[in-house]
């Protein structure tokens, strides 16, 4: 890597990709549409940037939109300018501004007609994101937070999550190039916020390399989470049966109007370590389109008698046959002598 440039990660491009860098004037896209310039030669790739104007900040987003056109004009980079609603949208579907921000700006992003669109993600994302994810209680697929690839038409990349806000800010600072900064980004009342300027400057009096550190939980849960992909594609279809028992052998998928079920024999899960059983009962329920929490899964192996650690048992939950369970989403629970069924209306 040349003096002063930064550690883009160059695998994630293939020569003849037409690549969109994701441009919305602060600091670290900047970065990386001045990095991939530099590069697109050697990495043979076509480049073009686009800008989204989310519509909350009025004159000061218009000024960003005009500070990437300048840019972009600068370095003959083609760029593509467009405009979406986002308070309307918090209006109508309820949504954070952050929710509804990023939704609208990946539909564009779905509309351009490019193989790949770079975003300029950062490892000081990546460990924020971490630390999210931690605090609303993630799986392990949730600890992995910032995917360096999203598959789609185009596919996301995220070339920039080994390089630091710090080592940016140096990279443009080397360069002379100016940056815009969204004062969204000091609101407290933004719970990625809080944790940048707040919990962050906090766990470093604790140490000092937390933002490396963090980072590297998400790339252990990343591959923890492809191991056991693939392990469940071999287990589930033996393990969870479609439909319900009939009299006489074979199953039906008869359960009542409009809902469908699943179920799995105790004797079949009890072998299994207790994190294969807690995600063949997960994917169980995903099959059924509902997402289960941890004491929702707790309570699920509590119904089979096979209870899983760090989960206080609660009275209200029987392994007897007959026991019944109610969980969010219309997901129900019945115990049988033999078997565990879920089932969704």
């Amino acid at each position: 890597m040349a003096e002063g440039a930064l550690n883009l990660n160059g695998s994630l491009f293939r020569v003849g990709d037409r690549v969109a860098v994701g441009v919305s004037g602060g600091a670290d896209s900047v970065a990386l549409l001045l990095a991939l310039a530099d590069r697109r030669a050697d990495l043979g790739i076509g480049l073009s940037a686009v800008h989204v104007e989310h519509g909350i900040r009025g004159a000061e987003g218009e000024a960003d939109a005009a500070f990437v056109q300048q840019l972009c004009e600068h370095l003959d980079i083609p760029v593509t300018v467009e405009r979406v609603d986002v308070p309307a949208r918090v209006e109508r579907e309820k949504e954070s501004i952050e929710e509804a921000a990023r939704t609208l700006r990946y539909q564009i992003f779905a509309q351009l007609d490019v193989d790949a669109v770079a975003t300029a993600h950062t490892q000081d994302d990546q460990a924020e994101t971490v630390l999210m994810k931690l605090l609303r209680g993630a799986w392990t697929e949730g600890l992995g937070a910032i995917s360096p690839v999203v598959t789609g038409k185009p596919k996301i990349i995220r070339p920039m999550l080994s390089v630091s806000r710090t080592e940016v800010e140096a990279f443009l600072r080397t360069r002379g190039q100016e940056w815009r900064d969204d004062s969204t980004n000091r609101s407290l009342e933004l719970t990625r916020n809080r944790v940048r300027h707040e919990l962050m400057p906090l766990l470093r009096q604790f140490n000092p390399q937390i933002t490396p550190a963090l980072a590297q939980v998400a790339d252990l849960a990343r591959a923890e989470e492809e191991f056991w992909t693939g392990e469940m594609a071999r287990l589930l279809p033996g393990l969870v049966l479609p439909g319900t028992p009939v009299r006489g052998g074979g199953r039906s998928s008869e359960t009542a109007p409009g809902a469908r079920a699943v179920a799995m024999e105790i004797e079949r899960l009890r072998p299994l370590s207790l994190a294969a059983r807690r995600r063949v009962l997960r994917g169980a329920a995903a099959g059924l389109g509902c997402r289960l929490s941890f004491v929702e899964t707790a309570k699920l192996l509590a119904m089979c008698g096979l209870p899983g650690e760090g989960w206080t048992p609660d009275p209200t939950v029987s392994p007897k046959p007959g026991a019944q369970l109610h969980l969010p989403g219309g997901l129900r629970a019945r115990r049988t002598a033999r078997e565990l069924q879920l089932s969704r209306i």
